[in-house]
């Protein structure tokens, strides 16, 4: 018995393969003895896989790692510089514990009675009209 694709149907296959067949041969698998060094032919990143269990691990290669931490450092030197910048106004700190100063607290908490007032208020309007005081 043959399978019968609708040509929308095949439509739709070819365009979900695409991305796929895009990456088609993108990763280069190499055996070793204890087990393969994959490539990445886009990028060139190698990584070392080895069977581990029933999973394939890969971990980056010494190159990379280092690549990653340089990277990685970087960025952190960055941070520490935007953040120096922000604290140096004393109007745009930045709460590490995430919380609001005690006056934010308030004028916040202000805010919320002012909306719950108002809400409540309508409530009773709709409730005096429906006849439910």
């Amino acid at each position: 018995m043959k399978a019968v694709i609708p040509a929308s149907g095949l439509a739709l296959l070819t365009m979900m393969a695409g991305p796929a067949l895009a990456d088609a041969g993108r990763y280069v698998m190499e055996p070793t003895e204890n087990g393969f060094v994959r490539m990445d032919t886009q990028t060139g990143e190698m990584s070392v896989c080895a069977l581990e269990g029933e999973e394939v691990v890969c971990r980056l290669g010494a190159d990379e790692r280092s690549a990653f931490l340089d990277a990685l450092d970087a960025l952190e030197s960055r941070v520490a510089v935007l953040e120096r910048r922000l604290n140096a106004d004393g109007s745009a700190a930045i709460a590490r514990e995430g919380l609001p100063n005690p006056e934010e607290f308030e004028r916040g908490l202000g805010y919320m009675e002012e909306f719950m007032r108002r809400f409540m208020g309508i409530v009773e309007e709709f409730e005096e009209r429906d006849g439910r005081t």
